[in-house]
């Protein structure tokens, strides 16, 4: 049995299931730092947000090699954190980032949160970074996220903004799609731009079981790497799989435009693009 056999998920996170427990999830688990350190700025307004007490039981959905849910143990000694996700290879990162960092009140494991069987009222907290999105069922996931948080319970999401306010998206599309219009993810499925309209935000989180709902906007740059060489070789990694269907022409169309795009964004501190995302704060009724 593999462990996309293994796991049990909804049948409309499937798609997501052999995306994450597959190339996509192992090329993240090949580059934790890198990844992280992408959305530094975004982690930060995340763990102020959750403000996470000594005995806080948190729930990390989408913890990928696990920052969100380190970190919260790290502030909850005297509580426990679980961090769960659909990839084997990133949840291998976090049990290894977990064991060096001697932290036993950390756990891991790999589920579909939006069946997963989490026990009825476990957590006082549940977090997720740039996860969120992804879900085939949004409104089933955040239900069952509930289920799991007890009364009065937290819930803190880093999602993002609409595409227009996210260069680092725009640019890297433009770049690898070498001339194509390739199509959109549609707009009622996963997709990083999912929950990027605050008011459908906001309502979905309402009829989940949610109240308390408030969302904020940060603006901040997305790092890719030290200089334009170690960037490059992250995104065309990442992204390779759009360069399908073209000739050699198109293909070296599209890795010149890639170069010149991060070139363009070299600074002192690496190579950055601008960014943008919501914090949405809510309250389990």
């Amino acid at each position: 049995m593999t462990t996309t056999d293994a796991v049990h998920v909804d049948d409309t996170n499937r798609e997501q299931l052999h995306a994450w427990d597959g190339d996509e999830g192992a090329y993240w688990a090949a580059h934790p730092a890198h990844f992280d350190r992408s959305v530094a700025a975004y982690h930060a307004v995340l763990m102020e947000a959750a403000a996470i007490g000594r005995s806080d039981r948190v729930l990390d959905v989408g913890c990928g090699t696990g920052e969100v849910a380190l970190d919260a143990a790290r502030l909850a000694p005297a509580g426990h954190a679980l961090g769960v996700d659909l990839s084997s290879a990133m949840l291998e990162v976090a049990r290894r980032r977990a064991a060096d960092a001697h932290l036993s009140n950390v756990t891991f494991e790999q589920a579909d949160a939006q069946v997963h069987g989490f026990a009825n009222e476990a957590f006082d907290i549940a977090l997720s970074r740039t996860g969120a999105m992804f879900f085939g069922d949004r409104l089933a996931a955040f239900r069952n996220i509930a289920r799991g948080l007890r009364p009065g319970g937290r819930l803190i999401l880093v999602t993002w903004q609409p595409l227009p306010e996210n260069e680092w998206v725009r640019e890297f599309s433009a770049a690898m799609a070498a001339g194509r219009d390739l199509p959109a993810p549609p707009p009622d499925g996963p997709g990083p731009f999912s929950l990027a309209d605050p008011a459908q935000l906001r309502a979905l989180l309402t009829e989940a079981g949610y109240t308390a709902v408030t969302v904020d906007g940060t603006a901040a740059p997305m790092w890719f790497g030290e200089d334009a060489d170690d960037a490059f070789d992250l995104v065309f990694g990442l992204l390779g799989w759009m360069l399908e269907g073209l000739d050699d022409a198109g293909r070296a169309r599209a890795e010149a435009a890639l170069r010149a795009s991060i070139a363009a964004h070299e600074t002192a501190d690496g190579v950055c693009y601008r960014s943008a995302a919501w914090t949405t704060q809510a309250v389990r009724v």
